[in-house]
């Protein structure tokens, strides 16, 4: 949806919007639902905003005609979802059985739970069966124990997706990366080191750090027995375009990339790739780019599980009044990037 498909709801009073926004006018300092019976005030006097929290967050106080903070029955209703989900993976997980099993229809269902999730019941059940299986893996289960506990069908479905899901079969996943090859390098730089580490596919890694030793730990953590060797030399060409990036002589890192993530974490990557150099886009309009307006928390998240550090600039997706938000290598260096393009750009 788009600010003008939002504002004829609001015009519309159309219920079906309630949940996915909420608008407050600036004249009062109240925020209402879409549908609230309410007199209607002018476009350019009210601001949209993703959820009642972050009206909350700008000064507004909820209408007590339409409660538009009341949401905690959806949360609710979420949460069982989510719990069903991961006690039964090797369930029929359709929304069909999981509205029949939680007695909603199976449209509010999956509304709801895309709202605040930012992913499908399926796409949330194989994320969480995904992660299930990397855990029982890195534990030393066998790969047939570790996918039928994980839920899978059978091993011919896990492995189709295992290249992109796990960037390697699951056999060398549970062996901590056995017959892969990762070529890294670590260099000085503006913000302290910087850590590149790449397969044959394409990068797999970037990462800050005070110090080399805690970014091979890291490194080796993830992947224990895979044959990793530091080459400066071998990946000098992508270490130098970033080396240019940080030191604003150049604005486009369009590296390839060999990364895995979850369907909506991939979606969330694509589009933090979008922002212009010098450019900063808040959480919610990451969200409301995606169409799912409510899913602001979920982008974060994403945010903070970006594995490729600059190239994916998570460091441009700030808070709705301005303010920086976390960072995985610490506000100094978000706010060091931002002040850099800024004078560069």
């Amino acid at each position: 949806m788009t600010d003008e498909s939002y504002w004829q709801a609001v015009v519309e009073r159309d219920s079906r919007a309630d949940g996915t926004f909420v608008y407050g006018v600036h004249s009062t300092k109240i925020y209402c639902r879409p549908s609230c019976p309410s007199r209607r005030p002018l476009r350019t006097g009210v601001t949209l905003f993703a959820t009642p929290e972050q009206a909350e967050e700008n000064g507004y106080r909820a209408c007590k005609r339409c409660q538009p903070n009341e949401l905690e029955p959806q949360k609710a209703l979420v949460k069982q979802i989510c719990l069903y989900i991961e006690t039964h993976l090797d369930s029929s997980l359709t929304l069909e059985n999981l509205g029949a099993e939680l007695g909603v229809s199976p449209f509010h269902l999956q509304k709801v739970f895309k709202k605040f999730m930012g992913v499908t019941p399926r796409q949330y059940a194989e994320a969480f069966r995904l992660n299930q299986l990397k855990a029982s893996l890195r534990e030393g289960e066998p790969v047939t124990t570790a996918l039928y506990d994980a839920g899978y069908g059978s091993s011919s479905r896990l492995y189709e997706r295992a290249p992109a899901q796990l960037g390697m079969t699951p056999a060398a996943y549970r062996k901590g990366g056995t017959g892969v090859t990762i070529v890294y390098a670590i260099v000085q730089c503006p913000l302290g080191y910087l850590l590149v580490a790449a397969t044959e596919k394409g990068i797999c890694a970037v990462r800050l750090g005070d110090n080399e030793a805690v970014l091979e730990e890291a490194l080796e953590k993830e992947y224990p027995n895979a044959l990793r060797y530091r080459d400066e030399n071998r990946l000098q060409h992508w270490t130098g375009s970033i080396l240019n990036y940080l030191e604003g002589r150049e604005v486009d890192l369009s590296l390839p990339l060999a990364i895995a993530g979850t369907p909506f974490q991939q979606r969330v990557w694509e589009t933090l790739r979008t922002i212009p150099y010098g450019a900063t886009r808040s959480y919610t309009e990451i969200a409301r780019e995606l169409g799912q307006p409510g899913a602001v928390r979920a982008v974060a998240r994403a945010c903070a599980s970006n594995p490729v550090a600059l190239i994916i600039p998570c460091h441009r997706v700030i808070r709705e009044n301005g303010e920086l938000a976390g960072y995985r290598w610490g506000l100094e260096r978000k706010s060091a990037l931002l002040d850099l393009e800024q004078r560069s750009h």
